[in-house]
């Protein structure tokens, strides 16, 4: 069942069943009441990660309060997206975009990887969680991606399940056509790793090379900065071997 994107959708903590009220909280007490100016018995959709979808009245009970209360579900809960995403961090404005867009596309859970030549790091994971959150909220997603504490490569490597099977862009790469090379993964469960702006190192592109659970793949003949490459990977992944399916 697909969004309705005419109606306004916000995350919520706590659990959701018919009845259930919610209070907002400050800040979306701000957003509903002051931006979209929403006013009594308007109706919202809420979501918390759990128990799918549901259609909501907004009141009043005071001039400084709002309660969502569900009234009705409109979507279940689907099963958690299976595809990890690793990446290295960017600078702080591309760094909101790639996340977003990762969430867009299916990603399941995300994880910060530290390269040797990244050039962006993660200061605050709350406010990377509030990105998902807000990506998810705007583009209907219901199942809320992990987001995990950034590792070094080296040490994400090391522990790595080998089960799931690693598919990384390598800028490196001699060819340009990356179906073929997806299509003989018999894998289903499985992480994109995509590197940072300038790239991977030599001993990393090595150590990459050499393990049984990781896959290079080439993105195309052109030169894509990491924001895009994120994008287009994630894209092909998901068409060749993901839930596009």
């Amino acid at each position: 069942m697909r969004a309705n994107f005419r109606m306004q959708r916000l995350f919520v903590y706590a659990p959701l069943s018919a009845g259930a009220a919610v209070e907002a909280n400050a800040d979306q007490f701000n957003y509903l009441a002051n931006v979209l100016r929403m006013e009594d018995g308007a109706e919202i959709l809420l979501f918390n990660g759990r128990d799918g979808e549901w259609k909501a009245t907004l009141s009043f009970p005071t001039r400084k309060r709002i309660l969502l209360t569900a009234i009705e579900a409109t979507r279940p809960q689907p099963a958690p997206c299976d595809l990890h995403y690793l990446f290295a961090p960017l600078k702080v404005g591309r760094l909101d975009y790639l996340v977003q867009k990762a969430v867009e596309m299916g990603a399941g859970r995300l994880q910060p990887v530290m390269t040797q030549h990244v050039q962006g790091k993660i200061t605050n994971l709350d406010k990377l969680r509030a990105n998902v959150v807000e990506a998810a909220e705007q583009c209907g997603v219901l199942a809320i991606p992990e987001v995990a504490e950034p590792v070094k490569l080296s040490d994400l490597l090391d522990r790595w399940p080998s089960e799931r099977r690693i598919i990384y862009c390598d800028e490196g790469d001699a060819g340009q056509n990356p179906l073929p090379v997806l299509a003989a993964i018999q894998e289903r469960h499985l992480a994109l790793l995509v590197g940072p702006e300038g790239g991977f190192s030599e001993e990393e592109r090595a150590r990459l090379r050499s393990l049984d659970f990781v896959t290079a793949i080439p993105l195309g003949p052109r030169i894509l900065r990491a924001d895009t490459a994120a994008v287009a990977a994630l894209a092909v992944v998901q068409a060749a071997i993901g839930d596009w399916t």
